[in-house]
């Protein structure tokens, strides 16, 4: 078939170099604009668009996908379908209709569970024990189309997002082929999701994944995960924020927030009903660094706490 890829980030790069590499031909890509990222705030464009430069192909990346350029242009180049994956925008109806096959999306949750912006993430901070990555064709609702095909993926105890979507993206990706392929076929037909089991997943905000120490520390364990490495877990520390990276759970009795060095590296912050030993963790202004030299920096003292 005839495809256009729709995408921005880099985990969309695995399924656009399948795609690439198989025996349909992906004639241009449609990608977010550039835009400022990195600590210098540089204007990069995406990971996408830049594949697409060292493939040679053509690239759409209008404001917002209701630009009528954008329509004039995918129906000048007449697709058969429109693979998606983590295009960051949503896409009108008028577009929708163009493609022969439509826009197919490939989404890293089993469907209905998780849909919207931020599954993997949902499904690591909520204790998930399996989840996976859907195809779908797309339409105006929030990942409700009919589901094409489905993988599965264990989440392992000390998954952060970014490993565990790291995986589906991989596994996805030949998902996201086999769809194409059995849609050309036309041995591939969406079902319709079920009613039950529905779940969503917004986007974490900075503010939702601030640390609250008087939880549990399995809780505590798995918002730094789910965190990790975007927008990263946080608390603060005299005042200042501290990031904290992943973390290990830890027996005994201490109080909330109750900073603790037991020797050597180690530095064990009290929840409710335990502790977790911090591994790496990030001051205000500095680089990521272990635990046990941010401690003896700042020179802990009794009654220290995390906030």
């Amino acid at each position: 078939m005839r495809l256009v890829f729709a995408g921005t980030p880099a985990v969309a790069l695995p399924s656009l170099d399948a795609l690439i590499a198989s025996a349909h031909d992906v004639v241009a890509v449609i990608t977010r604009p550039d835009a400022p990222a990195g600590r210098g705030r540089r204007t990069m464009a995406s990971p996408v668009a830049e594949r697409a430069r060292e493939q040679g192909l053509p690239i759409l990346a209008p404001s917002t996908p209701k630009d009528p350029d954008l329509q004039r242009a995918l129906a000048a180049i007449a697709p058969d379908c429109v693979p998606v994956v983590a295009y960051g925008a949503l896409v009108p109806a008028p577009l929708l209709d163009l493609p022969t096959h439509g826009w197919v999306n490939l989404h890293f949750s089993l469907l209905p569970a998780w849909r919207g912006a931020a599954p993997v993430q949902h499904a690591v901070l909520h204790g998930d024990e399996i989840t996976g990555a859907s195809t779908f064709r797309l339409e105006e609702g929030l990942d409700t189309g009919p589901v094409y095909g489905v993988v599965t993926e264990r989440i392992r105890p000390d998954d952060t997002s970014g490993a565990l979507l790291g995986r589906l993206a991989e596994s996805g990706a030949r998902l996201l082929v086999a769809t194409v392929d059995g849609i050309a076929s036309g041995e591939c037909v969406g079902v319709p999701q079920p009613t039950e089991g529905v779940s969503h997943a917004p986007k974490l905000s900075v503010d939702d994944v601030r640390v609250d120490w008087a939880v549990p520390a399995r809780r505590v364990d798995r918002l730094v995960r789910a965190a990790a490495p975007s927008p990263g877990a946080w608390t603060t520390f005299r005042d200042k924020r501290l990031k904290l990276g992943p973390v290990r759970l830890e027996a005994g009795s201490f109080a909330v927030g109750e900073l603790v060095q037991d020797g050597g590296d180690g530095v064990v912050v009290g929840t409710a009903d335990g502790g977790v030993r911090l591994g790496q963790v990030q001051p205000e202004g500095k680089a990521m660094m272990g635990a046990g030299s941010w401690a003896r920096g700042v020179r802990l003292e009794p009654g220290d706490r995390l906030v």
